[in-house]
């Protein structure tokens, strides 16, 4: 993490015991003294603990496998911190681990940037990167480098966290948001809409019968069994912030075709229905940070549903729409009663503070 250099590198010793139950973050954490040293080292390096990363340089130095890079950044401010079926921590993992993915790429490495507030319980702090390192294990990539600061109380709102990623595309793969072609196929791997309804009812504290859980999922190995199956995909894309409605809109613009969406194909748990129903949500709308928005030819769309359903992280997917000709760019639905509505971009923030 970013520390300095070794020769001028404070001692632990006589340093005051981070008391990671009860204890609080304070400005010596960020002010580069023998404090934040050791809160580097007994929370960041120590859980995320990598040869790399062990090195505590500023910068990592790696070689990467022969192909075109790919790099990724994002920001994570979500509310709250703690949500069903992820945090902060895990979410910021899962979703530059995904930006690299939809490039086709396999990625390898990431950095992770704190700006924590004053205040903050250490054992909040402890569990966020616990689930990092565990997001980053399962996807198989190491934390490398990174940051941390500390801002004065009532100026962070708890933690933010920045991610960067970097991946490799393999020869053949060519995927990006502007090859989508009249007549391709539109696939998704699974259920929409469940980490904005879970974000949104624990903000709201409400509850329901069953309890709704995020998504949040890293999709790089699927992406690759997908890649296996079908090299010559032409778009991959998640649909996070604005959900399946605005990710397709985007596409379409960027492509100059239409899109239409079966109502009837689509995948959306009834939970989730019935509450963005009862908080005037629309579904399509919601974001998802564990989903993929394949688009394919014709006759390769049947080859990758299979694919996609072998893989557990694409069980539930499915065919739901097809790329049109059309230089207006128009996203629309047929609809279950066999009508037409347009599914335009989203107006305003539906879901502000989601990821």
């Amino acid at each position: 993490m970013n520390v300095a250099p070794k020769p001028q590198k404070p001692s632990k010793k006589g340093a005051r015991p981070l008391d990671l139950k009860k204890g609080r973050v304070d400005m010596s954490h960020g002010a580069g003294g023998r404090s934040m040293a050791q809160l580097i080292e007994d929370v960041f390096v120590e859980t995320f603990d990598n040869e790399l990363l062990n090195r505590e340089h500023d910068a990592a130095m790696f070689r990467l496998p022969e192909g075109r890079v790919v790099m990724s950044t994002d920001s994570f401010v979500i509310s709250p911190l703690f949500f069903p079926g992820g945090n902060i921590g895990s979410l910021a993992v899962h979703g530059t681990v995904n930006d690299v993915a939809m490039a086709g790429a396999k990625p390898y490495y990431l950095t992770a940037g704190f700006i924590i507030e004053e205040g903050f319980p250490l054992s909040d702090l402890a569990e966020i990167v616990t689930s990092m390192a565990a997001a980053a294990k399962e996807a198989g990539v190491s934390i490398v480098t990174g940051d941390t600061k500390v801002v004065e109380r009532g100026h962070g709102d708890g933690i933010f966290i920045n991610t960067a990623g970097v991946g490799v595309v393999r020869d053949g793969v060519n995927v990006c948001g502007d090859l989508a072609k009249p007549g391709d196929k539109i696939l998704v791997n699974g259920t929409l809409g469940d980490h904005g309804v879970a974000v949104m009812s624990k903000r709201e504290n409400l509850s329901f019968t069953t309890e709704i859980l995020s998504d949040s999922q890293s999709l790089n190995g699927l992406v690759q069994d997908m890649l296996d199956a079908v090299p010559d995909m032409h778009v991959l894309r998640d649909p996070t912030r604005g959900g399946l409605a605005a990710t397709l809109n985007e596409i379409a613009h960027q492509s100059g075709v239409g899109v239409e969406l079966f109502e009837k194909e689509l995948p959306i748990r009834t939970e989730v229905k019935s509450a963005c129903e009862l908080l005037g949500l629309d579904p399509l709308y919601v974001a998802n940070e564990g989903k993929l928005i394949a688009i394919c030819p014709a006759d390769k769309a049947d080859e990758l549903l299979a694919a996609m359903r072998a893989h557990p992280k694409g069980k539930d997917a499915a065919i739901v729409g097809e790329v049109l000709e059309d230089s207006r760019c128009f996203v629309r639905m047929k609809t279950q009663l066999g009508g037409t509505r347009m599914v335009d971009w989203l107006a305003g923030e539906q879901l502000p503070r989601i990821c």
